[in-house]
């Protein structure tokens, strides 16, 4: 894929193979609609192809073989997420970490804003006094805490 045809969250949805679970929250984490073959109990080539075409997907994969069968994959070259993010940032991935988080880390679902006066679980903060929002598919809520700092700042020295 070359920057004549970048990857966007607003246009692009993912899929990455069993092999690249820790890079898919750091694309939920920029706004991408990122699935994890390993989510969904996919390993064989075939059912990942297939998959990637009926949703409309980009492949990202480090099957050299794999990334070769798919209309629209990217193959990457490393196991190190930072030189993953790297290696999709040349590539034309638009890496940007929301300033709204719009996607689960953990499974991909749709991020909710939780309302000031709403109660939080006892691992997060009071939603009076930090933002917050809850996962509409698995309840999971998530605030701008060291982790979103940590990856934040990855994302950032990637570009």
């Amino acid at each position: 894929m070359s920057d004549t045809r970048r990857c966007r969250p607003a246009s692009d949805r993912l899929l990455l193979d069993v092999m690249l679970g820790k890079l898919a929250v750091y694309l939920r984490c920029c706004g991408y609609d990122t699935v994890y073959a390993g989510d969904r109990d996919i390993e064989a080539d075939d059912r990942l192809r297939e998959l990637a075409a009926t949703e409309g997907r980009v492949l990202i994969t480090r099957d050299t073989e794999l990334a070769a069968r798919v209309d629209r994959g990217l193959l990457l070259g490393t196991r190190d997420v930072e030189a993953q993010l790297s290696e999709l940032h040349e590539m034309g991935v638009e890496l940007t970490v929301d300033e709204r988080p719009t996607r689960c880390g953990r499974c991909n679902g749709h991020l909710e804003p939780v309302g000031a006066d709403e109660p939080t679980p006892e691992y997060a903060p009071d939603s009076a006094g930090t933002d917050c929002w809850r996962c509409h598919a698995c309840e999971q809520v998530f605030w701008k805490g060291s982790h979103w700092e940590r990856m934040q700042e990855t994302i950032a020295n990637v570009g």
